[in-house]
């Protein structure tokens, strides 16, 4: 996984969850999307768009089933954004 990717991957992903939620929380790699963030589904698949169109990357839905952390969202992300 190349580094620089990921760094930017986690700082876009956390600049837009901290402005998505109005908790307090602090985003970090290790932050649970959904009982930290109350991420719903429907916040969830807007964030997904707008990474998509960002990066110029699909992310199969089905590949979000196993996604629960700030961190695993950036690998998923990277690890699709490197076969591109």
């Amino acid at each position: 996984m190349n580094e620089s990717n990921y760094d930017e991957i986690m700082q876009l992903l956390c600049d837009r969850l901290n402005s998505l939620t109005n908790s307090e929380a602090t985003v970090t790699p290790e932050t649970n999307l959904i009982s930290e963030l109350s991420i719903d589904s429907i916040k969830l698949l807007n964030l997904i768009m707008e990474i998509e169109d960002t990066f110029d990357i699909s992310i199969p839905i089905n590949a979000l089933a196993d996604v629960q952390t700030v961190d695993e969202l950036a690998g998923l992300i990277s690890r699709i954004k490197s076969t591109h």
